[in-house]
């Protein structure tokens, strides 16, 4: 099977399981981290806090009044005005993830840092629970840095942003149009207006495409008749036949023996003890249908050039089915964009496997470019 097909296919099938099932939340509070480098997960979260790290839970709103779920992570030695960051993602994940994971280690290296859940997941508000738009994500990231720059441990001229996987679109197009922050990093990129309206590596045909707009306005009218929103996927897949067959989970409660590699790399961070979180879209459940809509008729990072003369650092595994995504965009503004590629790391590895993020080169341009 193709790659790009396979990521459309994820939860398509339910053939038998060659992973156990995932053990249910309270048991897992005190678990053991799989991946090289995490220590030991305590309190919902899927990494240790760093002993000379201080993390409280905060809320902000963003310009539209929906309130921000975050976490504030502040080194315990901090004396002055230090560097700040904004993180989240990946999309779907929440605070107690990957984003979480890393503004704990940037905190042990001396920033003031919030990782946040995006509107209408995890703890933030938002009437309608686990529906996405461009534009708002890309707010909240403005919202963030509204609260820290109103922080007083922060300095509100060194704020930048980080962010893993599909967030990572969002945060470019809000540094592009809010030039407070001052330099942005992603791991793992994914423009999530291109995937959805594209499919992997653009394979969807003219045809296709219409074919996925023909669905999400289909289930417009299903959703409307029942007054309530469809959990569908939110990268619309086709089946043998040519027709849309979207699924009711991101990943499946059991991977099949036959999963291919994506699906199974996918599964074993959000669907396993090394990262299963139960707010977690992907962990548990899917975005509402017409999640796509929105993607289709917004594109992501349209302004990119208007970053420059800010930075930005793109990281990327040697081995990421998503690579080309970063690739793509450092092509676009290669004067004040750097692609830095991680060998031997795939798309996943990026989240949580500190042996391989090259967090030493991201503190290094921070440093730089925070300064």
């Amino acid at each position: 099977m193709e790659r790009r097909k396979a990521l459309g296919l994820i939860a398509a099938t339910g053939a038998a399981a060659s992973f156990t099932a995932v053990p249910s939340f309270a048991a897992e509070g005190d678990r053991a981290a799989s991946a090289v480098g995490q220590g030991k997960a305590t309190g919902g979260y899927t990494f240790a806090l760093d002993k000379n790290v201080k993390r409280t839970a905060v809320r902000f709103k963003n310009r539209y009044g929906i309130e921000v779920a975050a976490d504030l992570y502040v080194p315990k030695n901090a004396k002055g005005k230090l560097p700040a960051l904004v993180v989240s993602g990946p999309f779907g994940a929440v605070k107690e993830q990957s984003s979480g994971l890393y503004a704990n280690e940037f905190a042990r290296r001396g920033y003031v840092t919030v990782a946040f859940d995006p509107s209408f997941t995890g703890e933030s508000g938002g009437t309608v629970r686990d529906v996405a738009s461009p534009d708002i994500y890309t707010e909240d990231y403005s919202a963030a840095v509204d609260f820290l720059g109103l922080y007083k441990l922060v300095d509100r001229e060194r704020i930048g942003a980080q962010a893993v996987c599909g967030l990572s679109g969002m945060a470019l197009t809000a540094a592009a149009a809010d030039s407070r922050i001052k330099a942005v990093a992603t791991a793992s990129m994914y423009d999530m207006s291109r995937s959805m309206s594209r499919g992997h590596e653009d394979y969807y045909t003219r045809e296709q495409r219409q074919k996925v707009v023909d669905h999400l306005s289909r289930q417009r009218w299903i959703d409307a008749e029942n007054g309530a929103y469809a959990r569908l996927s939110h990268e619309v897949p086709f089946d043998d036949n040519g027709n849309v067959a979207p699924t009711h989970r991101v990943l499946p409660k059991t991977l099949p023996a036959d999963a291919d590699p994506i699906t199974a790399i996918f599964f074993d961070y959000y669907r396993t003890d090394r990262g299963y979180h139960p707010r977690s879209i992907n962990s548990t459940t899917a975005f509402t249908g017409t999640t796509p809509m929105p993607f289709f008729a917004f594109p992501l990072t349209t302004n990119i050039d208007m970053l420059a003369p800010r930075k930005a650092l793109l990281v990327a595994g040697a081995d990421a089915h998503s690579r080309y995504y970063s690739e793509d965009i450092q092509a676009k503004t290669p004067d004040n964009i750097d692609l830095v590629i991680v060998p031997g790391a795939d798309h996943v590895d990026l989240y949580d496997r500190k042996d391989l993020i090259p967090f030493d080169r991201l503190d290094e341009f921070f440093t730089k470019n925070l300064a």
